[in-house]
């Protein structure tokens, strides 16, 4: 099945206390956003790929897609005000050929190959998955400052991206998002409200968001594991 990648890069990177935005953040000697697009290139079903930036970085982004050495179309999409914006306008940019679209942060730059492959094909056979882990600590519930109840965790995940679904069924999604008003934080949340059935793909704590410094040396440290 054809499928495009949208990779949602237009975080401003406040809370990294940067001066550029977050997907431009160097993890080493590579940008965040080059990451994600050195992944994409090795998942041999994606025909295209979609980025969402800050406006003014649209030339810094072709500069990082002809170092990724990237074979398919790639389109540049300008970035929303909230992440679900700039979703919307990616996918608005994606062929109307392709079955599947994929959607990941650049936040997260460590995803790997494997789990951007294993969400597309459970997406293909249901029609979305999520990569995601099992949470592992006790969650709390806090009412002014103090603990109003214990959660228990059994059955709780904490979502991740990439996050794969079948193209009408995100296209829908978005859709009545924007007729009904309907905010949420990750696109599973929109298909859910669809009533489609979302799969999760268990990924690893490998696959950090990067939001705080110490984020950035945690990353650096799993890369250097991996080398």
């Amino acid at each position: 099945m054809k499928a495009s990648a949208i990779i949602v890069a237009a975080g401003s990177g406040v809370r990294l206390g940067s001066s550029v935005p977050k997907a431009f953040v160097k993890i080493g000697d590579r940008t965040m956003l080059s990451y994600s697009l050195v992944t994409i290139r090795q998942v041999s079903s994606i025909d295209e790929v979609v980025i969402a930036v800050p406006a003014g970085f649209e030339d810094a982004t072709r500069a990082e897609v002809a170092a990724a050495v990237l074979v398919v179309p790639v389109k540049i999409a300008p970035g929303g005000i909230e992440r679900q914006d700039s979703v919307r306008i990616a996918l608005e940019l994606t062929s109307a050929e392709s079955e599947l679209v994929i959607v990941h942060d650049a936040a997260r730059p460590l995803a790997t190959p494997a789990i951007f492959e294993e969400c597309l094909s459970a997406a293909a056979r249901t029609g979305g998955a999520i990569a995601a882990i099992p949470v592992a600590d006790t969650l709390k519930r806090v009412a002014d400052g103090a603990i109003s109840a214990t959660v228990a965790r059994a059955g709780l995940w904490q979502a991740q991206t990439p996050q794969a679904f079948r193209r009408d069924l995100l296209v829908a999604a978005h859709q009545r998002a924007v007729s009904e008003k309907i905010v949420a934080t990750d696109d599973a949340d929109l298909v859910e409200r669809t009533g489609a059935r979302v799969e999760v793909v268990e990924a690893s704590t490998g696959n950090i968001k990067i939001t705080t410094r110490s984020d950035l040396a945690i990353a650096e440290a799993i890369i250097a594991v991996r080398k």
